[in-house]
């Protein structure tokens, strides 16, 4: 039976993560209220983020750049704009 979240992207209790996938408070905040279904919503815009702008996870801005934008997209219900992607209708 895999633990249940009342996950604040998706507004309804679903199943949660297995274990903390990111570090430190933000972490602990997305095992505790992000489901694993969200999480992969946001796993795919961050690949395409990371293509479009070509980022480097060397790099920390980058790395600031993209958990900004993760908190945006899981926590304040903001899209990630993708330059140039248009969703299939």
């Amino acid at each position: 039976m895999s633990r249940q979240v009342n996950c604040v992207y998706l507004k309804k209790e679903a199943p949660g993560l297995d274990f903390q996938l990111y570090p430190g408070e933000l972490g602990k905040k997305i095992f505790d209220s992000i489901s694993k279904e969200a999480w992969a919503l946001w796993q795919a815009k961050q690949v395409m983020l990371i293509n479009e702008k070509k980022l480097n996870m060397m790099n920390l801005e980058h790395r600031k750049l993209l958990e900004d934008a993760m908190q945006q997209f899981l926590f304040e219900g903001a899209d990630v704009h993708i330059e140039g992607y248009v969703p299939k209708a």
